[in-house]
């Protein structure tokens, strides 16, 4: 164990009993919207309740006594085989410089954008309190913009491990998990795990990064 990740773990451990972290809270509100056909201006409409819900449950955790609260963002959604697939386009301006989804992205960060703000928010009301936000979205950016680097397959940095079909390896009528569907022999060089979900290697290098990021903002205890 480095010194850095000894330093890491023994901070997490002497905040384990007043550090809470709320769960990545949105996606599936996102996902179910767009999926049914909801319009981006009607999706971006629903951004103001989710964060709201996302502040409710940061203002529950620290009445019931937390101390230190972190508060996740969203990832690019933009560049998960789900979207790619769905909402694959044939017009260059879609895409953005990492091949991913402009919109999709966009709206990614107009909830982390909202959500920062409500988290500037929730500080005045309790300044005792330390509240962090967990830039989810920048820890992925930093996992796919050095992906190779880090071991991952540039040939399959886009598609899924489990799944069949298409550019991304996905199809939404023949998910991982149903009967047929085949699993890649390499996960760990692999991003996308099932086109939704991550696979444990990038969420490892994911959180590897998240840790270096919000543990100095907790003020661990010497």
């Amino acid at each position: 164990m480095s010194d850095c990740t000894r330093l890491l773990t023994d901070c997490i451990e002497k905040l384990k009993n007043s550090l809470f972290l709320v769960g990545e809270i949105g996606g599936n509100d996102y996902n179910y919207a767009l999926l049914e056909g909801k319009t981006m201006d009607e999706v971006k409409n629903i951004v103001a309740d989710v964060v709201r819900a996302i502040s409710n449950a940061v203002r529950r955790v620290i009445d019931y006594g937390a101390v230190r609260v972190v508060v996740p963002g969203n990832i690019p959604i933009g560049c998960l085989p789900l979207y790619l697939t769905a909402f694959q386009s044939n017009a260059s301006a879609a895409y953005d410089e990492d091949n991913c989804l402009t919109k999709l992205n966009d709206l990614a960060t107009y909830h982390n954008n909202q959500l920062k703000e409500a988290i500037r928010e929730l500080k005045k009301y309790y300044p005792n309190t330390v509240i962090v936000y967990g830039d989810y979205y920048r820890a992925f950016q930093r996992l796919f913009r050095n992906a190779e680097s880090l071991g991952f397959d540039s040939a399959s940095l886009q598609k899924a491990c489990c799944g069949t079909g298409g550019d991304y390896n996905f199809n939404l009528t023949e998910m991982c998990g149903a009967p047929g569907v085949p699993v890649c022999r390499n996960p760990n060089e692999h991003i996308s795990w099932d086109g939704v979900h991550l696979t444990q290697e990038a969420c490892k290098i994911m959180s590897e990064w998240l840790l270096s990021d919000i543990v100095p903002k907790l003020h661990c205890p010497i």
